[in-house]
Protein backbone atom coordinates (compact mmCIF):
# COMPACT_ATOMS: atom_id res chain seq x y z
CA UNK A 1 0.00 0.00 0.00
CA UNK A 2 1.70 3.06 -1.13
CA UNK A 3 1.20 5.52 1.68
CA UNK A 4 -1.39 7.98 0.40
CA UNK A 5 -1.17 11.39 2.06
CA UNK A 6 -3.00 14.39 0.58
CA UNK A 7 -1.12 17.55 1.51
CA UNK A 8 -3.27 20.71 1.71
CA UNK A 9 -1.53 24.06 1.20
CA UNK A 10 -3.46 27.23 2.12
CA UNK A 11 -2.50 30.40 0.28
CA UNK A 12 -3.60 33.79 1.67
CA UNK A 13 -4.74 36.55 -0.72
CA UNK A 14 -3.03 39.83 -0.07
CA UNK A 15 -5.11 42.92 -0.77
CA UNK A 16 -3.39 46.05 -1.76
CA UNK A 17 -5.06 49.43 -1.34
CA UNK A 18 -4.80 51.75 -4.33
CA UNK A 19 -6.14 55.16 -3.31
CA UNK A 20 -6.97 57.59 -6.04
CA UNK A 21 -4.29 60.14 -6.65
CA UNK A 22 -5.36 63.75 -7.15
CA UNK A 23 -3.48 66.34 -9.18
CA UNK A 24 -1.31 68.62 -7.15
CA UNK A 25 -1.60 72.37 -7.68
CA UNK A 26 1.49 74.53 -7.69
CA UNK A 27 0.52 77.52 -5.52
CA UNK A 28 3.61 79.42 -6.54
CA UNK A 29 2.33 79.78 -10.16
CA UNK A 30 -1.41 79.77 -9.52
CA UNK A 31 -1.79 83.49 -10.50
CA UNK A 32 -0.79 82.91 -14.13
CA UNK A 33 -2.63 79.65 -14.80
CA UNK A 34 -5.93 81.27 -15.85
CA UNK A 35 -4.37 82.91 -18.95
CA UNK A 36 -2.29 79.90 -20.09
CA UNK A 37 -3.94 77.26 -22.27
CA UNK A 38 -3.88 73.74 -21.05
CA UNK A 39 -0.84 71.86 -22.25
CA UNK A 40 -1.08 68.21 -23.19
CA UNK A 41 0.23 65.86 -20.53
CA UNK A 42 3.07 63.52 -21.28
CA UNK A 43 2.18 59.88 -21.66
CA UNK A 44 4.25 59.01 -18.63
CA UNK A 45 2.39 61.66 -16.60
CA UNK A 46 -1.05 60.63 -17.82
CA UNK A 47 -0.76 57.21 -16.18
CA UNK A 48 -1.56 57.08 -12.53
CA UNK A 49 0.90 55.10 -10.45
CA UNK A 50 -0.56 52.75 -7.83
CA UNK A 51 0.18 53.65 -4.27
CA UNK A 52 2.54 51.41 -2.38
CA UNK A 53 1.04 48.72 -0.19
CA UNK A 54 -0.15 49.89 3.18
CA UNK A 55 2.61 49.00 5.64
CA UNK A 56 -0.11 48.55 8.26
CA UNK A 57 -1.53 45.47 6.41
CA UNK A 58 0.40 42.28 7.32
CA UNK A 59 1.55 40.20 4.36
CA UNK A 60 1.88 36.48 5.09
CA UNK A 61 4.56 34.59 3.16
CA UNK A 62 3.38 31.77 0.86
CA UNK A 63 3.00 28.40 2.53
CA UNK A 64 5.58 25.87 1.39
CA UNK A 65 5.14 22.14 1.87
CA UNK A 66 8.22 20.48 3.27
CA UNK A 67 8.80 16.87 2.18
CA UNK A 68 8.51 14.35 4.99
CA UNK A 69 11.59 12.60 6.23
CA UNK A 70 11.77 8.83 6.07
CA UNK A 71 11.42 8.60 9.84
CA UNK A 72 8.31 10.81 9.86
CA UNK A 73 6.72 8.79 7.05
CA UNK A 74 7.57 5.54 8.86
CA UNK A 75 5.98 6.94 12.02
CA UNK A 76 2.77 7.69 10.09
CA UNK A 77 2.78 4.21 8.58
CA UNK A 78 3.31 2.66 11.99
CA UNK A 79 0.49 4.68 13.52
CA UNK A 80 -1.87 3.51 10.79
CA UNK A 81 -0.74 -0.11 11.14
CA UNK A 82 -1.59 -0.07 14.83
CA UNK A 83 -5.29 0.21 13.92
CA UNK A 84 -5.27 -2.76 11.53
CA UNK A 85 -7.25 -5.76 12.76
CA UNK A 86 -8.81 -8.83 11.20
CA UNK A 87 -12.50 -9.15 12.03
CA UNK A 88 -11.96 -6.15 14.26
CA UNK A 89 -10.27 -8.44 16.83
CA UNK A 90 -7.06 -10.07 15.60
CA UNK A 91 -4.14 -7.60 15.51
CA UNK A 92 -2.67 -7.08 12.04
CA UNK A 93 -0.07 -4.55 13.14
CA UNK A 94 2.77 -6.03 11.06
CA UNK A 95 1.04 -5.89 7.68
CA UNK A 96 2.31 -3.41 5.06
CA UNK A 97 1.03 -3.13 1.49
CA UNK A 98 3.80 -0.90 0.15
CA UNK A 99 7.07 -2.71 -0.55
CA UNK A 100 8.76 0.67 -1.02
CA UNK A 101 7.75 1.98 2.41
CA UNK A 102 10.56 3.60 4.42
CA UNK A 103 12.21 1.32 6.97
CA UNK A 104 11.51 1.44 10.68
CA UNK A 105 14.07 2.74 13.11
CA UNK A 106 15.20 0.43 15.95
CA UNK A 107 13.01 2.42 18.35
CA UNK A 108 10.00 1.94 16.06
CA UNK A 109 10.71 -1.80 15.80
CA UNK A 110 10.71 -2.11 19.58
CA UNK A 111 7.50 -0.07 19.71
CA UNK A 112 5.85 -2.44 17.25
CA UNK A 113 7.01 -5.43 19.30
CA UNK A 114 5.62 -3.94 22.52
CA UNK A 115 2.31 -3.02 20.89
CA UNK A 116 1.88 -6.58 19.62
CA UNK A 117 2.83 -8.40 22.82
CA UNK A 118 0.74 -6.24 25.15
CA UNK A 119 -2.42 -6.27 23.04
CA UNK A 120 -5.35 -7.97 24.84
CA UNK A 121 -5.53 -10.52 22.05
CA UNK A 122 -2.05 -11.81 22.98
CA UNK A 123 -3.26 -12.62 26.50
CA UNK A 124 -6.38 -14.26 25.11
CA UNK A 125 -4.30 -16.52 22.85
CA UNK A 126 -2.05 -17.48 25.76
CA UNK A 127 -5.13 -18.42 27.78
CA UNK A 128 -6.52 -20.51 24.93
CA UNK A 129 -3.20 -22.33 24.42
CA UNK A 130 -2.96 -22.99 28.17
CA UNK A 131 -6.50 -24.37 28.27
CA UNK A 132 -5.83 -26.60 25.27
CA UNK A 133 -2.62 -27.88 26.87
CA UNK A 134 -4.43 -28.48 30.15
CA UNK A 135 -7.14 -30.49 28.43
CA UNK A 136 -4.55 -32.65 26.63
CA UNK A 137 -2.24 -32.81 29.66
CA UNK A 138 0.68 -31.58 27.60
CA UNK A 139 3.85 -31.02 29.63
CA UNK A 140 2.50 -33.15 32.48
CA UNK A 141 5.17 -31.81 34.80
CA UNK A 142 3.02 -28.71 35.18
CA UNK A 143 0.29 -30.81 36.78
CA UNK A 144 -3.43 -30.07 36.72
CA UNK A 145 -5.76 -27.70 38.50
CA UNK A 146 -5.37 -23.93 38.74
CA UNK A 147 -1.63 -24.22 39.40
CA UNK A 148 -1.06 -26.28 36.26
CA UNK A 149 -3.20 -23.95 34.17
CA UNK A 150 -1.36 -20.80 35.21
CA UNK A 151 2.02 -22.44 34.66
CA UNK A 152 0.94 -23.33 31.15
CA UNK A 153 -0.47 -19.84 30.71
CA UNK A 154 2.84 -18.25 31.72
CA UNK A 155 4.79 -20.59 29.45
CA UNK A 156 2.54 -19.87 26.45
CA UNK A 157 2.80 -16.11 26.91
CA UNK A 158 6.56 -16.27 27.53
CA UNK A 159 7.04 -18.28 24.32
CA UNK A 160 5.27 -15.60 22.29
CA UNK A 161 6.98 -12.73 24.13
CA UNK A 162 10.51 -14.11 23.75
CA UNK A 163 10.11 -15.01 20.09
CA UNK A 164 8.62 -11.62 19.29
CA UNK A 165 11.28 -9.74 21.26
CA UNK A 166 14.20 -11.45 19.56
CA UNK A 167 12.70 -12.08 16.12
CA UNK A 168 10.94 -8.73 15.61
CA UNK A 169 12.93 -6.24 17.69
CA UNK A 170 16.46 -7.15 18.82
CA UNK A 171 17.73 -9.16 15.85
CA UNK A 172 15.88 -7.11 13.21
CA UNK A 173 17.55 -3.99 14.60
CA UNK A 174 20.94 -5.68 14.73
CA UNK A 175 20.75 -7.19 11.23
CA UNK A 176 18.76 -4.35 9.65
CA UNK A 177 15.76 -6.46 8.66
CA UNK A 178 12.16 -5.29 8.52
CA UNK A 179 9.87 -7.21 10.92
CA UNK A 180 6.72 -6.44 8.94
CA UNK A 181 4.90 -8.65 6.44
CA UNK A 182 4.84 -6.99 3.01
CA UNK A 183 1.68 -8.11 1.28
CA UNK A 184 1.95 -9.06 -2.40
CA UNK A 185 -1.67 -8.25 -3.21
CA UNK A 186 -1.45 -9.05 -6.95
CA UNK A 187 -0.73 -12.04 -9.16
CA UNK A 188 -2.06 -15.57 -9.12
CA UNK A 189 -3.35 -17.16 -5.95
CA UNK A 190 -0.51 -19.70 -6.05
CA UNK A 191 2.20 -17.04 -6.27
CA UNK A 192 0.64 -15.12 -3.41
CA UNK A 193 0.37 -18.23 -1.23
CA UNK A 194 4.03 -18.99 -1.91
CA UNK A 195 4.98 -15.39 -1.08
CA UNK A 196 3.13 -15.65 2.23
CA UNK A 197 4.60 -19.03 3.13
CA UNK A 198 8.16 -17.88 2.44
CA UNK A 199 7.78 -14.72 4.49
CA UNK A 200 9.00 -16.55 7.60
CA UNK A 201 12.36 -17.27 5.91
CA UNK A 202 12.57 -14.43 3.35
CA UNK A 203 12.14 -10.76 4.20
CA UNK A 204 12.73 -7.18 3.13
CA UNK A 205 15.77 -5.44 4.55
CA UNK A 206 16.03 -1.87 5.73
CA UNK A 207 17.91 -0.89 2.56
CA UNK A 208 15.02 -2.09 0.36
CA UNK A 209 16.59 -5.36 -0.81
CA UNK A 210 15.25 -8.83 -0.02
CA UNK A 211 17.07 -11.74 1.54
CA UNK A 212 16.98 -14.55 4.12
CA UNK A 213 14.93 -13.79 7.22
CA UNK A 214 17.69 -14.52 9.70
CA UNK A 215 16.02 -12.57 12.49
CA UNK A 216 12.80 -14.59 12.42
CA UNK A 217 14.51 -17.98 12.20
CA UNK A 218 17.10 -17.21 14.88
CA UNK A 219 14.52 -15.44 17.02
CA UNK A 220 12.41 -18.59 17.13
CA UNK A 221 15.47 -20.66 18.07
CA UNK A 222 16.50 -18.20 20.79
CA UNK A 223 12.94 -18.20 22.13
CA UNK A 224 12.94 -21.99 22.17
CA UNK A 225 16.26 -21.99 24.05
CA UNK A 226 14.91 -19.60 26.68
CA UNK A 227 11.90 -21.89 27.17
CA UNK A 228 14.28 -24.40 28.77
CA UNK A 229 14.29 -22.13 31.80
CA UNK A 230 10.61 -22.56 32.64
CA UNK A 231 9.41 -25.81 31.04
CA UNK A 232 9.34 -28.97 33.20
CA UNK A 233 12.74 -30.66 33.48
CA UNK A 234 11.61 -33.77 31.64
CA UNK A 235 10.59 -31.65 28.64
CA UNK A 236 13.81 -29.65 28.30
CA UNK A 237 16.56 -30.21 25.76
CA UNK A 238 17.27 -29.73 22.04
CA UNK A 239 13.95 -31.32 21.10
CA UNK A 240 12.09 -28.58 22.98
CA UNK A 241 14.23 -25.84 21.42
CA UNK A 242 13.89 -26.89 17.80
CA UNK A 243 10.40 -28.30 18.23
CA UNK A 244 9.10 -24.94 19.48
CA UNK A 245 11.06 -23.08 16.80
CA UNK A 246 9.59 -25.17 13.99
CA UNK A 247 6.10 -24.88 15.45
CA UNK A 248 6.27 -21.10 15.66
CA UNK A 249 7.72 -20.88 12.12
CA UNK A 250 4.91 -23.04 10.74
CA UNK A 251 2.31 -20.98 12.58
CA UNK A 252 3.82 -17.83 11.05
CA UNK A 253 3.60 -19.27 7.54
CA UNK A 254 -0.06 -20.19 8.06
CA UNK A 255 -0.92 -16.87 9.63
CA UNK A 256 0.68 -15.04 6.71
CA UNK A 257 -1.88 -16.64 4.38
CA UNK A 258 -4.68 -14.97 6.31
CA UNK A 259 -2.87 -11.62 6.31
CA UNK A 260 -2.28 -11.85 2.54
CA UNK A 261 -5.83 -12.73 1.51
CA UNK A 262 -7.95 -11.10 4.21
CA UNK A 263 -8.23 -7.70 2.41
CA UNK A 264 -9.56 -9.57 -0.64
CA UNK A 265 -12.21 -11.26 1.48
CA UNK A 266 -13.27 -7.91 2.93
CA UNK A 267 -13.36 -6.29 -0.52
CA UNK A 268 -15.44 -9.14 -1.95
CA UNK A 269 -17.91 -8.91 0.94
CA UNK A 270 -18.25 -5.13 0.61
CA UNK A 271 -18.79 -5.32 -3.15
CA UNK A 272 -21.42 -7.98 -2.64
CA UNK A 273 -23.23 -5.88 -0.04
CA UNK A 274 -23.07 -2.84 -2.31
CA UNK A 275 -24.54 -4.76 -5.24
CA UNK A 276 -27.35 -6.02 -3.03
CA UNK A 277 -28.06 -2.51 -1.76
CA UNK A 278 -28.11 -1.12 -5.31
CA UNK A 279 -30.45 -3.88 -6.46
CA UNK A 280 -32.83 -3.23 -3.55
CA UNK A 281 -32.77 0.52 -4.25
CA UNK A 282 -33.52 -0.07 -7.95
CA UNK A 283 -36.34 -2.45 -7.07
CA UNK A 284 -37.87 0.02 -4.61
CA UNK A 285 -37.62 2.84 -7.19
CA UNK A 286 -39.36 0.70 -9.80
CA UNK A 287 -42.21 -0.17 -7.45
CA UNK A 288 -42.71 3.44 -6.41
CA UNK A 289 -43.29 4.58 -10.02
CA UNK A 290 -46.95 4.51 -11.20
Amino acid sequence: MIPRRIVFAAFLTVLFAAPMLGAQEDHSSALNLNNIPDAPLAASQSQQQPAPADPQVPVDPPVTVQPKSQRDQAAEDLKREEHQRILGIVPDFNMMDNAQAPPLSPKQKFHLFWKSTTDPYAFFVAGFVAGYGQANDSNPGYGQGASGYFKRYGAAYADAFDGNLWGNAILTSWWHEDPRYFRKGTGSAGSRMLHAALSTVWCRRDNGTWGPNYANVMGNIVGGSISNLYYPKEDRGPELVFGNALTVTAEGAIGAQLVEFWPDVVRHYRNKKMKQANAQAASADTQSKP
